[in-house]
């Protein structure tokens, strides 16, 4: 096992020997001040994610922008040495994630409706066919434009899911399904399909030699020996798909139900608040974030597994992967599964807990709820950010504890927010329930 050092900053030309500084900055710099610069930035890379999706749909925040500008500008050389400043930043980060969240929903549902719950089955029938995977909703509109009349039919993958929510979206009847799961399973998935892809964002995989050839990027993700789309021109994605084998029928046994927006979930409050009072419904969690192909990403499967029949699980992101397919049933007419969306979709969730709050007249720490969240990389950093800019106290978080964070800053979110590693399913399942 290597030795973990302490921080390693290599961005100036002071740097140790030079290669390097990895117990304190030739600067001056602190290890911790180090690791809580790579936090802010990983934050700020998470935001840029939902500004730049928001942009191509029209949608722009200069608060956000201008905080950007400051957040970077803090991490370069002879700045800011301050390490509660950097925390205060972190927390600014939050916030401005929150912001970005909601200026994306916004241009998501004025663009293609607020979404509602429908099923989506997974698996290909017979035809041709694109797949679509990523998380840009424009990039999948105009496929659809695109393709409409061409007996072309268009699959969501991984983080796509959620459009089939969208009555903007959904109305394009050759939006037939989905094929595959989280984003890690691209190379045994688009091999087994002989079908065009579009990877419209993050969560691109250097593709494996038997499909390279009918695999297309657009936008900011690109891929060595990849044709690359300009100006969403899908033309030579159309007829890349043209000129493959039919995908096969298959049986679409499993199917997802997807779509749960905000109004949707609302308009139960009534009979939540009704179960809540009768004892039916005894706890909510709120588990998602990013799926990883850690072992230890398993936990999920088990948590929601052995959750006891009275709770009801908010789902979003891929980690929901780790356990949608699974049927929990409902609690008269209350799903005990309710996917949000993607992980920009986070919103949704704060916006349901801080609903449940005025519903029951009780701060968001004294409801019966637990945020149990996976993190992959910088998007889930940003949301982790926002619920801690919130205050929200006593959150789990795997598979493992980034590794960004050393004892100072991990004994800091333990003891100010309560934050805790997690453990084994069963025995986090009896604390979180008392």
């Amino acid at each position: 096992m290597p030795e973990k050092v302490d921080m390693f900053c290599y961005q100036c030309s002071q740097t140790a020997f030079e290669t390097g500084c990895t117990v304190k900055g030739v600067c001056g710099k602190e290890a911790t001040v180090a690791r809580l610069q790579d936090n802010l930035l990983f934050s700020m890379k998470g935001i840029s994610a939902y500004l730049y999706h928001a942009r191509e749909l029209g949608y722009t925040d200069p608060e956000v922008d201008a905080f950007i500008e400051k957040g970077f500008y803090s991490t370069l050389t002879n700045v800011n040495f301050d390490a509660g400043e950097f925390v205060k930043l972190a927390t600014e980060s939050g916030m401005m994630n929150i912001k970005a969240m909601q200026l994306l929903k916004k241009a998501h549902i004025e663009t293609y409706g607020e979404p509602t719950p429908i099923e989506v089955k997974v698996g290909s029938v017979k035809g041709k066919g694109i797949i679509a995977t990523g998380h840009s909703m424009k990039a999948l509109e105009e496929l659809l434009k695109q393709t409409e009349g061409t007996g072309i039919n268009v699959y969501t993958h991984s983080e796509l899911l959620p459009a089939h929510g969208y009555p903007g979206l959904r109305k394009y009847k050759h939006l037939v399904g989905q094929i595959g799961g989280p984003w890690f399973d691209q190379k045994k998935t688009f091999s087994k399909y002989p079908a065009a892809i579009v990877g419209t964002s993050n969560c691109v995989l250097i593709p494996k030699d038997e499909y390279k050839e009918r695999m297309f990027t657009l936008g900011v993700a690109q891929i060595p020996g990849v044709k690359h789309i300009e100006d969403y021109d899908f033309s030579p994605v159309i007829e890349t798909a043209k000129s493959l084998p039919d995908l096969e029928d298959e049986p679409r046994e499993t199917v997802l139900t997807t779509g749960f927006g905000a109004s949707t979930i609302l308009s139960l409050a009534g009979k939540i608040k009704e179960l809540v009072e009768a004892g039916k419904i005894k706890h909510f969690f709120v588990v998602g974030g990013c799926d990883s192909p850690k072992p230890q990403a398993s936990y999920y499967t088990e948590f929601v597994k052995n959750l006891p029949e009275d709770t009801i699980v908010l789902t979003l992101a891929c980690g929901k992967y780790r356990f949608n397919d699974m049927d929990l049933g409902d609690i008269e007419g209350v799903p005990r599964l309710i996917d949000i969306g993607q992980c920009n979709d986070a919103i949704v969730g704060i916006d349901v807990v801080v609903a449940l709050s005025e519903l029951f007249g009780m701060e968001i720490n004294d409801l019966p709820l637990t945020f149990v969240l996976s993190w992959m990389e910088q998007k889930a950093a940003a949301i982790l950010w926002s619920l801690l800019a919130l205050n929200i106290q006593n959150m789990y978080l795997g598979p493992i504890i980034p590794g960004w964070v050393n004892e100072d800053i991990l004994n800091v979110l333990v003891e100010n927010y309560g934050l805790t590693p997690i453990g084994d399913p069963k025995e986090d399942i009896k604390k979180m329930l008392g």
